[in-house]
């Protein structure tokens, strides 16, 4: 039986500890006892961009906001589905997160941090997203568990009202938001509406595959567009 192998660990700002390891071929990344992501499970982030695009197809040249890097399964979908102009700027706050895709992982990574139309930004996906009005086409945000936070307390701000009305700024008129969680939330989809969004939460298998088929826990979700008024 094969042991898993440390192979680094990070130090989330103002949060906690995370810890690569290794298991045969497979690589998990863990706060405490939780196993956050692991390669063994990444369909629901692939469906994170897989879907949002979808809702994107009209936009020839798209902006996407990614937030964070994780083991990379959000970004390497968006790649496959963008189209050759479109932009993707990856915002991670832990550049050992990034050193990790580079080095132990980057057999995972495919290269997807080198293609031409990836930006990496090191720092809060929060800064990123007030910075600019109308600045990107889509915001796909998996950051800590979702709403409901592990990692950091800091990060409760994005999902606050005034994380989200800065969200809806960002956007483009026609701009999609999309929040991905490890479990569903009524009462943060009632404050995604109040935030002038339609919602639409959508619940994905953590095994989903292209023909949206799946197995494993399930996640959640919501894909938003903007309301006015």
């Amino acid at each position: 039986m094969l042991a898993r192998e440390l192979l680094g660990t990070a130090q989330v700002p103002g949060g906690e500890e995370l810890r690569l390891y290794s298991h045969g071929r497979d690589f998990m990344i863990v706060l405490d006892r939780n196993e956050l992501m692991s390669t063994r499970m990444r369909g629901s982030e692939e469906a994170l961009a897989v879907m949002s695009l979808d809702r994107l197809a009209h936009v020839p040249a798209p902006h996407l906001l990614i937030g964070g890097y994780g083991m990379g399964f959000t970004l390497r979908a968006a790649l496959k589905q963008a189209p050759p102009k479109a932009k993707i700027t990856v915002a991670e706050l832990v550049p050992e997160i990034i050193e990790w895709a580079r080095g132990p992982m980057a057999e995972v990574a495919d290269g997807c941090l080198d293609d031409p139309r990836v930006t990496v930004r090191m720092g809060d996906v929060a800064d990123a997203i007030a910075e600019r009005p109308g600045r990107y086409d889509a915001i796909l945000l998996d950051v800590d568990n979702g709403p409901d936070g592990l990692v950091r307390e800091e990060n409760d701000r994005i999902y606050s009202d005034a994380g989200l009305a800065a969200a809806h700024r960002a956007l483009t008129p026609e701009g999609v938001l999309a929040i991905w969680s490890a479990a569903p939330d009524p009462r943060f989809t009632k404050q995604l509406e109040r935030a002038r969004f339609n919602v639409e939460p959508v619940e994905v298998s953590a095994r989903y595959d292209a023909k949206g088929k799946g197995k494993g826990p399930k996640h959640t979700i919501w894909f938003c567009s903007r309301r006015e008024g």
